[in-house]
């Protein structure tokens, strides 16, 4: 998972003007950075033009998926990431980007400013805070924590499966179980062992 690119636009009447971008191109050689760099703020700028007010959306183009948020106000964010990059994630990034510029921002200097004009210093911030999706989004975190766990209870309940001598054992001694449950499951175990014969 990998985050090349995330910029802030304003998006004009006929063009998207860029205010402030932030690249990581490492994964690029050295003299293929320049010219990456240049296609990805064009494409960006062509994504904001397309995208109409208060909207979202995805791109995808060739191996990389461009998410665009552009709101009500016409400030616009784009991130480029790889296929891989959750979407939901690049989504919160997107707002919390726009949330901040225009806090720090005031709306005046969106259409006529610059990367060289506008003073904000977050994008570097946000592009390597989210390099890693886990560790920059909570939600993201708590998911594949989740997705963990659920593998370790799969597996410790197919090793206990494979033990029937001893969770036979524990069920007869149970005394959670009723005797009803105790015979269901004697039963139950009587049908399945037939089957396995097979």
């Amino acid at each position: 998972m990998k985050l090349f690119s995330l910029s802030v636009f304003h998006k004009g009447a006929t063009k998207a003007n860029l205010l402030k971008a932030a690249y990581d191109l490492s994964t690029f050689g050295f003299f293929q950075r320049n010219g990456v760099q240049e296609f990805m703020t064009f494409t960006s700028a062509l994504i904001v033009e397309r995208t109409s007010q208060g909207s979202r959306a995805s791109v995808k183009e060739q191996e990389y998926l461009c998410h665009v948020y552009v709101r009500n106000d016409n400030l616009a964010s784009v991130v480029i990431a790889d296929t891989e990059y959750p979407q939901r994630v690049s989504f919160t990034l997107l707002e919390k980007v726009l949330d901040e510029f225009s806090n720090q921002v005031e709306s005046r200097h969106w259409p006529s400013g610059t990367p060289e004009t506008i003073n904000y210093r977050g994008l570097d911030i946000y592009l390597a805070k989210y390099q890693n999706p886990r560790e920059a989004d909570a939600m993201t975190k708590v998911q594949a924590e989740l997705d963990e766990t659920k593998i370790i209870l799969h597996n410790t309940m197919e090793s206990l499966l494979e033990r029937g001598e001893k969770l036979d054992d524990l069920v007869s001694k149970s005394e959670h179980l009723g005797v009803q449950s105790k015979a269901f499951y004697k039963t139950a175990r009587k049908q399945n062992s037939c089957c396995e014969i097979m």
